[in-house]
């Protein structure tokens, strides 16, 4: 079974009303050609704003797709709902979708969301830790040995030349700020778009220490074979929708936030707004070059990443990279 992920002031329980099958017709005259769910793996994020961009825009409309955005609940498996047919798509690192496919599960990604790994050191503002070497007989508090900051983690050891016997790693959920300021780990884990900001803007001083070059894939955009056969057209139009968005809020990252806004319950206040700003921002540069074809894999990333994810004892059995990644529904990336 596919690891459990969890996260932080996620949703009690999954938005799962109103689910709709791949491939479904809808009847109404010049109604979108074809419905499908995106599965959002966690609570309503500025992170996720490219979608909620297209969405709100027409975008997906306008690409002939009738789209429903669907955030999980606290305890859900992270490809679950796709393999069950009730997403369609799902938003997950693609070294996730990787170690899926070693345990069978269907999953194969269709477009590149970060084309930089988001996952970093964070420590202390004025800590002798500025490099991954000098984590030795030190505490690494992470969320738990599953996700992308465990797999950042064993990797950015591998290449400063240390296992996991060299430290102490604390599985402390997600408690990271509170476990850093109260002096409980000597350094953690995060996402230096979002847990860098949000660490900072709460006053707590923090340096983000960079893991590398490590041969991961991160945030990506995740279907099936089955979708993939049926529904070649909508997925093409979702690629093309959400690189429109991403360009749109590349161009002025404030229309994350108000994006993201709509889609938050409850009333926004300043300082939230400020801090979803700064997300917003630093998620920008993990877009990647976007004056090129946006969503594009790296090949040559996916096949180093297959060995390395084995050789970390991610994955039992070596995955061949071009069956977990597709460029098809790239706007000119065939």
């Amino acid at each position: 079974m596919v690891v459990t992920r969890r996260r932080a002031l996620m949703l009690a329980a999954a938005v799962g009303a109103g689910m709709m099958t791949a491939g479904c017709t809808d009847p109404r005259p010049g109604a979108p050609d074809a419905r499908l769910t995106i599965g959002l793996t966690y609570v309503p994020n500025v992170q996720f704003a490219p979608f909620y961009l297209a969405e709100q825009r027409g975008y997906f409309t306008e690409a002939g797709v009738d789209v429903t955005l669907r955030h999980h609940g606290e305890s859900e498996d992270l490809f679950g709902a796709l393999a069950a047919g009730r997403e369609q798509l799902v938003v997950a690192g693609g070294d996730e979708m990787l170690q899926a496919r070693a345990q069978s599960v269907d999953v194969i990604s269709v477009a590149t969301l970060y084309q930089s790994y988001p996952v970093t050191l964070i420590v202390p503002e004025g800590s002798d830790i500025t490099a991954p070497e000098h984590l030795a007989e030190r505490t690494v508090g992470i969320p738990g040995p599953y996700g992308e900051t465990y797999f950042g983690l064993l990797a950015m050891l591998q290449a400063a030349g240390l296992s996991e016997d060299d430290l102490e790693i604390a599985s402390i959920g997600y408690t990271q700020q509170a476990a850093l300021s109260g002096g409980h780990v000597d350094a953690v884990m995060g996402f230096i778009n979002n847990d860098v900001p949000q660490f900072q803007a709460t006053g707590l001083a923090v340096t983000s220490v960079s893991i590398g070059d490590v041969p991961l894939v991160g945030i990506s955009l995740g279907t099936t074979g089955r979708v993939r056969s049926q529904n070649g057209t909508a997925l093409r139009g979702i690629v093309e929708a959400v690189g429109r968005a991403v360009a749109d809020i590349a161009a002025d990252p404030s229309l994350a936030v108000d994006a993201a806004s709509e889609e938050i319950p409850g009333s926004i206040t300043e300082e939230q707004r400020a801090i979803m700003a700064s997300v917003a921002e630093a998620t920008v540069p993990l877009y990647g070059d976007l004056t090129g074809p946006w969503g594009l894999h790296d090949e040559a990333r996916w096949e180093e990443m297959a060995p390395a994810m084995l050789e970390l004892g991610l994955i039992d059995a070596e995955v061949p990279a071009a069956e977990a990644f597709t460029n098809e529904f790239v706007s000119a990336g065939d």
